[in-house]
């Protein structure tokens, strides 16, 4: 028997209660990482809408973005863009600062990583109130590319990130919900 892709995601996703402080459900993608099966199936169902779709750029959200965004970017021959926190890329870059949760935090990109009209997906591994992606997103308009999709394993709906992206008319696509934060 096949197992459906909610089994395989719940089986490989690790929740750690109280972290990073009290009441918080952290969810926890390492291990779906470190499964083999469940991480290509993952990679995988991210990318079958937009097979065959021009996607000239995926665009990874530090750290986890990376890790998805690159085996994302490989299956659809798409160039990979890193949205890093301030300080941490070497060339020319565009900063755009974004809310947290629980303040205010600067990504930055190269300042040469897209090119005005280019089509790029948006990739992180959850989407919580939708601050860190609400940046990225608009980082990426900034420079002039055209957002095709915002991806993520994990969508946190009580949190409202997804309605706040799909507000500004960004696609969004989910491949598990869960409920609280």
């Amino acid at each position: 028997m096949n197992p459906t892709l909610q089994d395989t995601l719940l089986s490989a996703i690790r929740t750690i209660p109280d972290y990073p402080k009290p009441g918080i459900l952290f969810r926890d993608i390492t291990t779906l990482l470190g499964d083999a099966r469940a991480f290509r199936r993952a990679v995988d169902e991210l990318v079958h809408p937009y097979a065959g779709t021009k996607i000239d750029k995926i665009a990874g959200i530090e750290a986890r973005g990376f890790i998805l965004g690159g085996a994302i970017a490989h299956q659809l021959s798409a160039g990979f863009i890193p949205i890093r926190k301030k300080g941490k890329l070497p060339h020319d870059t565009v900063r755009v600062a974004y809310s947290l949760e629980y303040g205010v935090d600067e990504m930055e990109m190269h300042r040469d990583a897209v090119k005005p009209g280019e089509r790029v997906m948006l990739v992180d591994d959850l989407i919580a109130t939708g601050g860190t992606a609400d940046g990225a997103c608009r980082l990426l308009t900034q420079m002039g590319a055209d957002i095709v999709a915002a991806c993520f394993v994990i969508d946190l709906p009580d949190l409202g990130g997804r309605a706040k992206l799909e507000a500004l008319g960004v696609d969004v696509r989910t491949l598990i919900a869960f409920e609280g934060h």
